[in-house]
């Protein structure tokens, strides 16, 4: 794997936040929004735009979504409801689920589990009447594999929505470290719908994040699909509220090429690829303290 340099890593995390959607070495688009408020408005417009514009020429929608994050889900309610937008013709492909130690599907109340906060939250306040048809849900778990990978097959995915982790993963693509079984670049980019273990920071991520650092209750396994099917999609939209968990891994995103080490780098390879972030995620620590000294 070829790593990113720290000297180059700590020229990116210089440039202060206002200047990264118009700097000259940026390799991807790059959107910043104010705060989560205004990056769920603008995530559930790309899907409700996307889904209208189909409908009104008589076209199926198809499109691979995440858990996350949150702030999106009230305004996709709220605009399906207040539109009448007929969801009748929309296939959704969740990307991704979390699996207990065993490769198991989690207890239904588990907060990793995917499919209980997007029946509630995502699916939960639609009018039934407006509603997506349950046959076209795609839920990803050990025993749909095969069904989830012939639907995907069957025509073109209109847009991937997803969020990026601590690595740069997009879905649970995360950053291959196992010493025995390196991965190149190609690899990457071509990798499909697997089971795999989480990385240890995955999991400490996590544990910060909704157990108070306890790693222990943090689900070691996870399902996904790969990098090509998220990336196969005609737009790919990536979006982060989370601040400093994210703040490293959008500017390698945006400064650095391709690379395993940090797999959203390869969304530059995309024909119609944004990267959009809130402020608090667009900052970073080394460009507000200039007088660090790092080397």
């Amino acid at each position: 794997m070829n790593y990113v340099v720290r000297e180059r890593l700590y020229q990116w995390c210089k440039i202060p936040r206002d200047q990264l959607a118009s700097h000259p070495s940026l390799r991807v688009k790059f959107r910043m929004v104010r705060d989560s408020a205004a990056m769920g408005q603008l995530m559930a417009k790309e899907l409700v735009d996307t889904i209208d514009a189909n409908n009104r020429h008589g076209h199926s929608t198809r499109a691979i979504i995440p858990c996350g994050p949150t702030c999106w889900y009230a305004p996709f309610t709220d605009a399906v409801n207040s539109r009448n937008l007929s969801l009748m013709n929309f296939f959704v492909f969740h990307m991704d689920e979390c699996l207990d130690w065993q490769g198991r599907p989690l207890p239904r109340n588990h907060p990793y589990n995917f499919r209980t906060f997007m029946e509630k939250h995502f699916y939960g306040g639609i009018r039934p009447e407006l509603a997506v048809p349950p046959e076209q849900r795609f839920w990803l778990l050990p025993s749909t594999v095969d069904a989830v990978r012939d639907a995907l097959e069957k025509a073109p995915v209109d847009i991937t929505l997803g969020g990026w982790g601590q690595d740069g993963h997009v879905a649970y693509n995360q950053a291959r470290r196992d010493p025995y079984s390196p991965i190149s670049l190609e690899e990457l980019s071509n990798s499909t719908i697997r089971i795999q273990n989480n990385n240890l920071d995955t999991i400490l991520a996590l544990s910060q994040r909704t157990f108070g650092g306890g790693y222990q209750f943090v689900p070691p396994m996870s399902i996904t699909l790969g990098v090509k099917e998220c990336f196969s999609a005609k737009k790919v939209r990536v979006f982060s509220d989370t601040g400093a968990w994210k703040q490293t891994a959008l500017r390698v995103a945006l400064f650095s090429e391709p690379t395993p080490e940090y797999p959203m780098t390869l969304l530059q390879r995309h024909a119609d690829a944004i990267v959009t972030a809130t402020e608090e995620t667009a900052r970073h620590p080394i460009s507000e303290n200039p007088e660090w000294e790092l080397f």
